[in-house]
């Protein structure tokens, strides 16, 4: 921000209307900053703000979500190995079990059953559950070892009687 412009008002944890207390000080710290970037890279400032909120973080300070980072691989394109699996196969597969899911679940919502479960459950899960068996979960004769896993995967729409 150059000097000659009105300091903003601080929108992070702020409602819409309020103002900076101390646009003085803020212009000060935003000027420094811009000097940072300018001087030292773009690079070094990111370092510098990720170093501050994890400060931040360390001083118990509330941040708000959106200082979320996005999810990078550490694994460069050119380095990742080849899929393991047959991509068609598996969508074959998928689209059985969906097509399955779909079948019970409107099979148990009639009114003489009154049981059920949400599809989109179902759905959000089948995929990783997909990944986990076909990539990632160990069989018991794994060198390693296996893997013991537990799911617990159920949900349904709220009872429509009346209680009685």
């Amino acid at each position: 921000m150059s000097s000659h412009e009105t300091p903003r008002p601080i929108g992070i944890n702020l409602p819409s209307h309020a103002q900076d207390p101390d646009p003085e000080e803020t212009r000060e710290w935003l000027e420094s900053f811009d000097g940072l970037v300018e001087h030292r890279g773009q690079e070094r400032a990111s370092e510098i703000v990720q170093s501050l909120i994890q400060h931040a973080r360390d001083e118990d300070l509330h941040l708000p979500d959106s200082l979320m980072t996005d999810y990078v691989n550490t694994i460069p394109v050119d380095e990742q190995p080849e899929y393991p699996g047959d991509v068609e196969l598996e969508k074959e597969l998928r689209n059985i079990n969906r097509w399955n899911a779909a079948m019970v679940v409107h099979r148990a919502q009639r009114p003489e059953v009154s049981v059920g479960g949400h599809l989109s459950s179902y759905a959000s899960i089948a995929t990783m559950y997909e990944v986990g068996f076909n990539h990632f979960f160990r069989g018991r004769n794994h060198p390693g070892g296996g893997d013991h896993v537990f799911f617990q995967g159920h949900a349904s729409p709220e009872s429509t009687r009346a209680p009685t």
